[in-house]
């Protein structure tokens, strides 16, 4: 029994490792791979969208920032300078803690919402904020959030 209790172990540690990421000439996937689609352009993602709007699209951009615990969200800066929010679908996958200033392409939902000031300083903490910073979010804000079930690092 010992032994089936260490290869199993064994066996979801190299599943978990193999299906995180999945190499490709383009870069890295994390989660499900997805074609990437044509650029459409768009002058501004947050005044197109309303406030129970949640669109199905791809997003590309530049890595702002990543948690720094386990790789469980990050920031992104759009093409056009937007900045967004990213988590991923379910929790299902993670991307490295060393991701900051690579090219990502993004798969999945965008949509604006009302972020906690728990939700805030939780993300704050995550950062690595220092407890003084963290002490100054004391509103809710609007963002635009983006939940991805694919991420291609390039």
């Amino acid at each position: 029994m010992r032994f089936f209790n260490i290869f199993t172990t064994i066996l979801a540690t190299f599943l978990m490792v193999s299906l995180s990421a999945q190499e490709s000439q383009n870069g890295n996937f994390y989660g499900k791979e997805f074609e990437i689609q044509s650029n459409k352009g768009t002058s501004s993602i947050q005044t197109d969208l309303k406030d129970n709007d949640v669109v199905a699209t791809q997003l590309k951009g530049k890595i702002k920032e990543v948690c720094q615990m386990k790789g469980c969200w990050m920031n992104v800066i759009l093409d056009n300078q937007e900045e967004v929010f990213v988590r991923f679908k379910d929790y299902g996958f993670f991307v490295p803690l060393d991701s900051v200033d690579k090219d990502v392409v993004l798969n999945g939902v965008v949509f604006l919402e009302e972020i906690s000031v728990e939700d805030q300083k939780h993300y704050a903490k995550d950062r690595g904020d220092s407890p003084e910073e963290i002490a100054k979010i004391t509103k809710s804000k609007r963002q635009l959030r983006f939940e991805a079930d694919g991420v291609l690092i390039q």
